[in-house]
């Protein structure tokens, strides 16, 4: 029986073949960069024809789009879940910290920047970037305020002390985009120090041991509500 006969007979549900798609170019973007993202190498990777996923994606732009957002989600639920376990917001702040160092999370580091220098060129990118730091900025705002109204976080300017905390894990991503694998520990510390700092709190305040917990892949779901 011949290919084509037997992928005639594959019928998936409008919703998962999409996420299907999306979470393949995701898969693409972290190995090889979003540039690698064409409606043919998608086709290639789910072995389908091409004119399947150009009936979902028209345009390749708004399937790299789609496949950076898709990414990006999953890595801030990962790292900020939006039903957030038991725990005090000082706890949500630590346990985010501890995952932002590691070999999973350096890759999605590594697509921001790409997506970031694509965005220059490509307006639906740019959007879906503009709406991801937007998510970020909000979710980790929540927990901040939340920490200071129970009294655990002390600062008057909370978009400050978000900004402060994003600009040195965006920093850290740049450094890591450089290969570079002798990072001291002060380094890799630097975000929770900046952290530290800019909420009133002591040093130390915010280590957790479980620090550099590995990420799930894009797609898949984020840790349990009980994970530490």
């Amino acid at each position: 029986m011949s290919s084509s006969a037997s992928r005639k007979r594959i019928r998936k549900d409008p919703a998962t073949r999409r996420a299907e798609i999306v979470d393949t170019a995701a898969q693409i973007a972290l190995a090889e960069g979003l540039e690698c993202i064409t409606l043919r190498r998608v086709a290639e990777e789910l072995d389908v024809r091409p004119g399947l996923i150009s009936h979902y994606f028209p345009s390749a732009d708004d399937l790299v789009a789609e496949a950076f957002g898709g990414a990006a989600t999953g890595e801030l639920d990962a790292l900020i879940p939006p039903e957030r376990p038991e725990g005090t917001p000082k706890d949500h702040l630590a346990r985010f910290l501890a995952r932002t160092v590691g070999d999973a999370y350096d890759s999605v580091s590594r697509l921001w920047i790409n997506a970031r220098h694509l965005s220059r060129y490509r307006p639906v990118l740019r959007d879906r970037v503009l709406e991801q730091e937007a998510a970020w900025r909000g979710r980790l705002g929540d927990v901040i305020r939340q920490g200071v109204a129970a009294g655990e976080f002390h600062t008057d300017d909370v978009p400050v002390a978000v900004i402060q905390i994003l600009v040195v894990l965006d920093g850290l991503g740049a450094h890591a985009n450089s290969g570079t694998a002798d990072r001291s520990p002060a380094v890799s510390r630097m975000a929770v120090t900046t952290a530290e700092h800019a909420l009133g709190l002591p040093a130390g305040a915010l280590a957790r041991p479980a620090e550099g917990a590995a990420l799930p892949e894009p797609g898949t779901a984020p840790d349990s509500p009980t994970a530490p």
